[in-house]
C-alpha cells in the first residue's frame, strides 16, 4: 500500500507517505472542530433545516479545508506537495464544467 502510495502522489520514501496521511488527518480532525464552533456560532444543529447545514457545508467549511490543509502542509514542511495537489484537484472539478464542445479542438 505504500508503495502504491509512493507512486501515485510521487514522493521518495514511506516517511514522506506518512507524513501525507498525518497532514490529512490534522486537517479533518481540525475541519470538525471548526465545524462544530460554526454551527454553534450560527445557531446551526440537527434540529435546523438541511438545506441550511448543506450550503454551510459547501459554501464556508469546503474552502476552509482547502485552507486548513494547506496551513497543516506548511507546518509539516509538505506545503509544495498539496499545493500542486489542490491546484489539480481544482483543475478536475474545474473540467466537470466545461462543455464538451471547448475540449474539441477544430482541425
Amino acid at each position: 500500500m505504500i508503495e502504491k502510495l509512493k507512486q501515485r502522489w510521487n514522493v521518495r520514501n514511506g516517511w514522506d507517505v506518512l507524513i501525507i496521511l498525518i497532514v490529512f488527518a490534522c486537517t479533518g480532525f481540525s475541519v470538525l472542530y471548526v465545524k462544530r464552533w460554526l454551527f454553534e456560532l450560527v445557531g446551526l444543529d440537527n434540529e435546523s433545516p438541511a438545506w441550511v447545514r448543506w450550503a454551510v457545508n459547501i459554501l464556508i467549511i469546503l474552502p476552509l479545508y482547502q485552507v486548513i490543509l494547506l496551513a497543516w502542509g506548511w507546518i509539516w514542511g509538505k506545503f509544495t506537495f498539496f499545493w500542486e495537489f489542490e491546484k489539480r484537484m481544482f483543475s478536475r472539478i474545474g473540467g466537470l464544467f466545461r462543455s464538451k464542445k471547448a475540449e474539441t479542438t477544430p482541425e
